[in-house]
């Protein structure tokens, strides 16, 4: 159980380095020097604020069905689209290259499977972990 765990966070690891390994990319390969595309980290650490303020206020109240929990969803939805709406955005304006926003979808991706991945592992009634 614990070794299940571990590699869960050393895989999980893994993936958030390669997603942001790409954002970084997006932001200081030679071609384009622009460092617009970063301001995607800022709903990668806002992203999953909602839901666990919200997991912590229903925790008690019966159910994950509840308003609470529904509007927590609704804003994360919010930041995470904006997240993928940011760098087309940019790359329509001319603000970056669309080669930029390619590496910037691309980390996109792998960072919000990981941040779901984190939510799945520890969100396991039976672990120690499911404190978080």
């Amino acid at each position: 159980m614990l070794h299940g765990i571990i590699l869960g966070l050393v895989s999980l690891a893994f993936a958030g380095s390669i997603g942001m390994t790409f954002v970084i990319l997006a932001c200081a390969l030679p071609q384009y020097k622009l460092w617009w595309p970063f301001f995607v980290v800022l709903f990668y650490i806002l992203c999953p604020i909602p839901t666990m303020i919200a997991r912590r206020h229903t925790d008690g109240a019966g159910g994950s069905n509840s308003a609470c929990m529904e509007t927590a969803v609704f804003i994360t939805m919010g930041f995470l689209v904006s997240s993928f709406a940011l760098p087309i955005v940019l790359a329509r304006a001319g603000v970056i290259f669309w080669g930029a926003c390619y590496l910037t979808l691309a980390g996109n991706v792998i960072v919000y499977l990981t941040i779901l991945g984190f939510f799945t592992i520890f969100d396991m009634d039976d672990s120690d972990y499911a404190m978080w």
